[in-house]
């Protein structure tokens, strides 16, 4: 039988952030649990929050290399602190959990003083700054990918390799079969580049995709998502070359789309790495230069090494390179269904389950219940053999 309990989820105001918070929220109120929320005023306005899920707006300081910030800085976070201990009097959470961003560093800094066990998930491949502040001090850090970058070898017992979770829609895909393409067959491309698009793909995949051969040009149908001052020339471009395509600035059926993409090109965010690890999609991958720490590169690298994906730096990203890693994967026999299989292999689909399994462990006993990686069979691709990191590799 559950037994009830209380637990305080706390997370910067970004997507990144708040997405896995509210997955593990919603999967702790269906097991029966009271769950709140700790983030700052632009968290609390992103969609999609668990109905039952109480959200508190704490002061979120930020104190950055520029000495001006830190009185302002210090005192946003210690009076964000104190809120936090304010809230866990009545509330009384068995665990915190932070999920990165400033908002999370004073609700772990009330949780530490208030002696609550307290866990950090780390969505990227290289730990965050709040999330390295807290590593020394947290019961257990979760992580997404097997290496990560900036965590300290004395803080690696505290790891649990766990995964991002994912839509429920995307995990369906999952199951189903990577869809089938023979040598006449129309060849379906979904290119995202997050929730705005990216401007980078807009100007270089229309010209890439042209420069295919003939006989594989004629047989694209393309959907891709535009900034909305991208968006008439992108289909400007694609008309040029004669290449079927449909363009949106935003596809609120993007799960449907990866289910039937054959390839998909895109940016390297910890979502979208988790998406098309679960379905199993290959993908050309172009990370994000400006991303923190350079996350977005290390993010891919285990797909690319399993040989689910081809990464390319975005000051090489060009047409014809774009062409040239397309063809490669494209007009080899059996080489997408490999690729589909070996992102696949790097799913972690239980990975809202597991991670609610470990924050639960943690009021059952005065021991932290101990989290492992489930083997994953493969299922779904039929014969195919898993495509070689030097196939993928760019």
């Amino acid at each position: 039988m559950t037994i009830s309990r209380h637990y305080v989820l706390a997370a910067g105001g970004t997507g990144g952030h708040i997405m896995p918070a509210y997955a593990l929220g919603a999967e702790l109120l269906r097991r029966g649990h009271h769950v709140a929320l700790v983030t700052d005023e632009r968290g609390s306005k992103i969609p999609g929050s668990p109905d039952k899920m109480a959200t508190h707006i704490l002061p979120a300081g930020r104190i950055t290399k520029n000495p001006t910030s830190w009185v302002g800085g210090a005192r946003a976070i210690w009076r964000g602190r104190r809120m936090a201990k304010q809230l866990y009097s009545s509330f009384a959470p068995s665990v915190v959990v932070g999920f990165g961003g400033y908002p999370a560093f004073p609700a772990l800094l009330g949780a530490f003083s208030s002696d609550i066990p307290t866990l950090v998930h780390e969505q990227n491949a290289v730990l965050g700054r709040v999330n390295r502040l807290t590593a020394r001090k947290v019961n257990g850090i979760i992580t997404a990918y097997p290496d990560i970058q900036r965590l300290k070898p004395a803080m690696k017992d505290k790891v649990h390799l766990l995964g991002n979770p994912v839509r429920e829609a995307v995990l369906a895909l999952r199951e189903q079969d990577y869809p089938p393409l023979d040598e006449d067959g129309i060849f379906r491309v979904l290119v995202t580049g997050g929730s705005q698009g990216a401007t980078i793909l807009s100007d270089v995949v229309p010209d890439g995709l042209a420069r295919l051969p003939l006989n594989l040009r004629r047989r694209l149908q393309v959907t891709q998502q535009c900034r909305e001052e991208d968006i008439e020339r992108v289909r400007e471009s694609y008309a040029k070359h004669e290449i079927p395509a449909e363009l949106a600035t935003y596809l609120p059926d993007l799960p449907d789309r990866l289910g039937w993409a054959h390839l998909v090109i895109g940016r390297a965010g910890a979502s979208t790495i988790a998406e098309l690890t679960c379905a199993g999609r290959p993908a050309i991958l172009v990370p994000l230069p400006i991303a923190t720490d350079d996350h977005q590169s290390h993010n891919v690298k285990e797909m690319v090494t399993a040989g689910g994906a081809r990464a390319i730096a975005q000051p090489k990203f060009t047409p014809v390179e774009l062409a040239k890693q397309v063809q490669a994967i494209a007009m080899k026999t059996g080489a997408l269904e490999n690729a589909a299989r070996a992102a696949w292999k790097c799913g972690r689909p239980n990975a809202v389950q597991d991670i609610a399994d470990l924050v639960e462990g943690f009021g059952a006993a005065p021991t932290m219940k101990s989290a492992k990686v489930k083997d994953q069979k493969p299922s779904g691709f039929g014969a195919a053999q898993p495509a070689t990191a030097r196939e993928m590799a760019v």
